[in-house]
């Protein structure tokens, strides 16, 4: 009995040493998880293979990117998936994926979200501007449009009688902007069809004259791209009434009418990036060369306008079929 007792007070008395010792491991634990930077990865600036998420409506440029950026780093494999932007955010809780590319940045609370969730703050940031285009069909009577028509024919208020054609019905950065920007979020009531794609969105405008359709400029604004000259045979892109103009004047979605923001529905491009800022990993290489000057110009090539680069608009005499 006294041998048990012993027992019993030794063990109290051990109690508070084996509680600051389990509190002392806990907090190193957690000290460990405070400074993760990235979630495990093999790579660094110029080598290893992530896989990223990229909008869909931006795949053609995207792609020339990457092209560029591997021919450079040899040693280096970003693998691309093209999404809606909705499902591209979705992805970047997904381990696998270490950057998304889509048309905004964070707002606070999804930092906040990202900082508890993932125990870092990701980066992001805005690397070019880009311009919802409208396409029409080549017989189509109609290719000069203000706002208020476009508005007028989301809302199922106008006198026109389009089919209007996205890559989407929900989840698209495309539908998204006419919710947001256009509608100022008042419901969709007009006769709007999904596509499953930018192309297909074309190639539906291209065989039916009474739809009109919306892509992302880059898909139709290279004239070098002959992928995209095919689709300039196929449609054509309509005017509409310029944002900062004196006079009633109405504008294509050429990159000097963008960059002077005399195009009216424009929108910006960034990266939000899965790296602490400590981290120098192959999403930080990439980001780089975004950001600098090379990626710059593949975004000006690409008929975007380079957020990180100044352009020099110069007057030009434009003939009507220029675009």
């Amino acid at each position: 009995m006294m041998r048990a007792l012993r027992f019993f007070t030794y063990t109290v008395k051990c109690l508070p040493a084996l509680l600051i010792g389990v509190i002392m491991l806990t907090a190193g634990c957690n000290s460990k998880k405070q400074r993760r930077q990235v979630l495990p990865g093999n790579d660094n600036l110029n080598s290893g293979t992530i896989h990223i998420s990229a909008d869909e409506s931006f795949s053609p440029v995207v792609d020339s990117q990457i092209r560029v950026f591997l021919s450079q780093h040899p040693d280096a494999h970003i693998i691309a998936h093209y999404k809606p932007e909705a499902e591209c955010l979705k992805d970047f809780l997904n381990d696998s994926i270490r950057m998304v590319i889509i048309t905004r940045g964070l707002s606070e609370e999804e930092v906040k979200y990202y900082q508890d969730t993932l125990e870092f703050a990701p980066l992001f940031g805005k690397i070019a501007s880009d311009a919802i285009a409208v396409v029409v069909n080549n017989k189509s009577k109609d290719s000069i449009f203000s706002m208020g028509d476009i508005r007028s024919m989301l809302n199922g208020t106008s006198g026109y009688k389009y089919e209007l054609v996205m890559d989407g019905l929900k989840a698209t950065s495309t539908v998204r902007f006419m919710l947001d920007s256009v509608l100022k979020g008042q419901p969709m009531k007009g006769d709007v069809k999904a596509a499953q794609s930018s192309e297909e969105v074309i190639n539906y405008v291209a065989g039916n004259p009474n739809a009109i359709g919306f892509v992302g400029v880059s898909w139709i604004g290279n004239k070098e791209d002959s992928a995209q000259l095919s689709f300039l045979k196929k449609v054509n892109i309509a005017a509409l009434q310029c944002r900062n103009c004196e006079k009633e004047v109405y504008v294509k979605p050429f990159q000097a009418n963008m960059a002077l923001k005399r195009y009216p529905m424009m929108r910006g491009l960034y990266y939000v990036l899965k790296e602490n800022s400590e981290y120098q990993g192959l999403g930080k290489g990439f980001v780089n060369f975004l950001t600098q000057e090379k990626g710059q110009l593949i975004f000006r090539r690409a008929y975007l306008v380079p957020s990180r680069m100044s352009m020099e608009v110069r007057p030009v005499k434009l003939e009507n079929n220029s675009f």
